[in-house]
């Protein structure tokens, strides 16, 4: 990973998102406490995350906007913008006050769909192709290491001073982030106004997705994953009060979920350079399925702990795998729409599981919630196994040259081939 930072601009815009990342952490997990506690109620405190979902749903639309922009100008914006977003959280007295929340959190979807799409276009601008993986998994570990203690400390300053200082500690954490980046000397092509139906240069994302043999069957592996992984953010509340602990002890298991969480960062680079993409994101859903059935069978809660290890450490795993893979077969004029695409793929699912999850909790024990989960995901991992086994086995994946083709002038653009314990999965 040190070689990435030896690529002028890197070292800057690592900073200026592990600040940002940083307040993330101690934000994200607080949002659903500060439910909780306001109204009492696990599934109210689960379904907070599924507002974070609801902007994917229009994603493409943001894809097709980011495409015609310079990326650095689009992070600096994003992240001021992102700052205002959460000043509301000051407003919040009592439970009458639960909207405001969600809206925030709605907010931060926002955040979560347009950064991260701008980041992959910047990455490419800076780093060679086969620099990406260390660039992601830097990212990722910095990322995955800040819930040692960013869900700690935001519990701690919820419990001390309240919410509003969260918000404040977040807001801060977005400005430094928009000056450090706004300082990285980057020399980026304007992006060219591309001809034909916008229907066509809407779709352009999906359509390179569902004709890239690799990307799509990934994205079908995670989706299914995604449509019952969002059960963990109810679930989760429900396990705590089975273990007579309070709301706040979840983030004793964030923290917990970071030690396996940077161990796998660190090693995904490694993975990925040995075994490839396909085989690194393989291992991820395995092993995230058999931690959520260890997470079902355990007597105690320490041994939900080990389990929550085995869950961080499969998360940086699939990220940085599936980051690197699409950075890699998707061409720059394309990245916006195609970033905002598998968003979108991966995250209304993952929306439904949420809201599922807040009704399943009332109704189901945990230990059930937690099985399925481990299941679904296992059948996630033998999908992309077995549609993908050529990949596995570490033969070519290298993508279809027709990716890179550009659509001929004034004709439509041709069919290119090409989440706490849930949701931030696909974040920065």
């Amino acid at each position: 990973m040190r070689a990435a930072f030896a690529q002028p601009g890197f070292t800057r815009l690592f900073a200026g998102l592990s600040t940002s990342m940083l307040g993330d952490s101690i934000m994200l997990l607080v949002l659903s406490i500060w439910v909780k506690t306001l109204t009492g109620s696990s599934a109210m405190a689960g379904f907070t995350f599924f507002f974070m979902c609801i902007p994917a749903i229009f994603a493409p639309l943001v894809g097709v906007w980011i495409d015609r922009i310079r990326r650095k100008p689009m992070l600096v914006w994003g992240n001021l913008l992102s700052a205002v977003a959460v000043l509301p959280l000051l407003l919040v007295r009592d439970a009458g006050d639960v909207w405001i929340i969600w809206t925030v959190a709605g907010l931060y979807g926002v955040s979560f769909v347009v950064l991260p799409a701008g980041l992959n276009g910047l990455l490419k601008e800076l780093m060679p192709e086969q620099m990406l993986v260390d660039a992601n998994s830097s990212i990722q570990t910095v990322k995955e290491s800040y819930r040692l203690f960013g869900p700690l400390l935001g519990a701690a300053l919820f419990a001390w001073l309240g919410g509003w200082a969260v918000a404040l500690v977040d807001a801060a954490s977005f400005l430094v982030a928009a000056a450090v980046i706004a300082t990285i000397r980057v020399e980026e092509e304007a992006p060219e106004p591309e001809e034909g139906a916008y229907w066509d240069q809407l779709t352009d994302g999906l359509r390179h997705l569902v004709r890239d043999r690799v990307l799509g069957h990934l994205l079908i592996g995670f989706g299914l994953s995604m449509l019952v992984l969002g059960f963990t953010e109810s679930a989760i509340f429900a396990l705590t009060d089975h273990f007579g602990e309070p709301a706040t002890y979840v983030s004793v298991i964030v923290s917990v979920q970071g030690i396996g969480a940077v161990a796998g960062g660190v090693a995904s680079a490694r993975l990925v350079r040995r075994f490839g993409e396909v085989a690194t994101s393989t291992l991820g859903l395995v092993l995230l399925g058999l931690s959520a059935l260890g997470i079902a069978a355990s007597p105690a809660m320490a041994g939900v702990l080990v389990s929550i290890v085995l869950f961080g450490a499969s998360l940086p795993l699939l990220v940085v795998a599936y980051m690197t893979i699409l950075q890699r077969r998707t061409p720059q004029r394309l990245m916006g729409r195609v970033s905002t695409a598998a968003e979108v793929v991966m995250t209304v699912p993952s929306a439904v599981s949420l809201a599922g999850g807040a009704a399943l909790v009332t109704l189901v024990d945990w230990r059930w919630i937690f099985l399925v989960i481990g299941v679904a995901t296992l059948a996630g991992a033998g999908h992309v196994a077995f549609w993908l086994r050529d990949e596995l086995r570490g033969r070519t994946t290298e993508p279809d040259p027709r990716a890179e083709e550009e659509p001929p002038v004034d004709a439509p653009a041709p069919l290119d081939p090409s989440s706490p314990l849930g949701p931030g999965v696909g974040a920065a």
